[in-house]
């Protein structure tokens, strides 16, 4: 699913490490060649970068991205092993946030003062989920707003959503790669408020990765008045539990959020119900999960948001 941005505001971790010469070209390791993985590295590449794509399990020789009549293709090479990415200016990690312990080693590639991560995951927690693994790495979150899909390994289609593809926080090298990124025809946002921009993300994946999945619909789905409604009521329990961690969220939120989810072509798939009718695990413990976990912690009752949760749980792959 592409992310909520309301003029501010999904979140991506890059490694960044001094250790090439200035001539050189800097590269940046792709860890989870997955639909986002591949857009934000193809945008590093139109910035002047290479890439080096990590444990991918089956290779593909370029990224083949599509957006609207016209189709680019980029280099890249393959890392079998962590010893094979040699020196490396940065990693962007892209995987569902319930795979990052199976991608530990190559986050332990990348852990030293000198290394920043990128991380493009759904939900909340996912800073902290990292630096389980490279506890001296700079961790950088970026919020994703744009939507994308993965055809075949290598080949993606990107759909733009509002006025901003990313949003990271205010800091040095957040700004650094921000520029970068811009250079690579991303647009990028700054935030001074990651919490919050954070949260509005998460308001939005509440709603339309779950609806979608278990109606099984694409997200057209979302402008239905029935659907608008059950929509509003979990972000209504949501953003109390957002206000308890320190998100600046209000009830004007969920009406921007509510318009936001109107402006996505209606075609566009979830992740989440591309997840499932590929038959592969949910990510919901980080965005419905997150929310319940939390509320449980101030005390907050949600029970839209528990009953989604269980749906969600029930779900197998083997289901699907």
């Amino acid at each position: 699913m592409g992310r909520f941005c309301p003029a501010t505001s999904d979140c991506i971790v890059l490694i960044k490490m001094h250790t090439q010469p200035v001539s050189a070209p800097k590269t940046i390791a792709l860890i989870g060649a997955g639909a986002v993985g591949l857009c934000l590295a193809a945008a590093f590449v139109r910035a002047g970068w290479q890439v080096v794509v990590c444990g991918a399990r089956v290779r593909f020789s370029q990224i083949e991205e599509t957006e609207g009549a016209n189709t680019h293709t980029y280099p890249i090479r393959h890392a079998v092993t962590p010893a094979d990415i040699g020196l490396c200016d940065a990693a962007i990690l892209a995987v569902k946030s319930y795979q990052t312990q199976d991608v530990s080693a190559w986050l332990r590639a990348f852990n030293r003062a000198s290394a920043t991560i990128l991380v493009a995951q759904n939900g909340l927690g996912q800073k902290e989920c990292v630096a389980t693994y490279a506890p001296q790495a700079h961790i950088l979150p970026a919020i994703v707003y744009f939507n994308a899909q993965r055809s075949a390994p290598g080949k993606v289609t990107l759909k733009r959503i509002g006025t901003q593809d990313l949003c990271v926080p205010d800091d040095a090298t957040a700004q650094y790669f921000a520029d970068v990124l811009q250079k690579g025809n991303m647009r990028v946002g700054i935030t001074a408020d990651i919490t919050t921009a954070l949260w509005l993300k998460l308001l939005a994946n509440i709603t339309a990765n779950p609806i979608t999945t278990l109606t099984g619909r694409r997200t057209g789905v979302m402008r239905g008045p029935a659907i608008q409604a059950t929509a509003r009521q979990i972000m209504v329990e949501a953003v109390k539990v957002g206000q308890a961690e320190g998100a600046k969220l209000t009830a004007q939120h969920v009406e921007d959020i509510l318009l936001w989810l109107q402006t996505i072509p209606a075609e566009s798939i979830t992740s989440m119900l591309q997840d499932r009718q590929a038959g592969r695990e949910l990510e919901y413990k980080a965005l419905t999960g997150y929310v319940v976990k939390a509320a449980e912690k101030h005390g907050i009752d949600v029970p839209l948001n528990h009953l989604i949760l269980s749906l969600l749980s029930s779900i197998h792959p083997a289901d699907s």
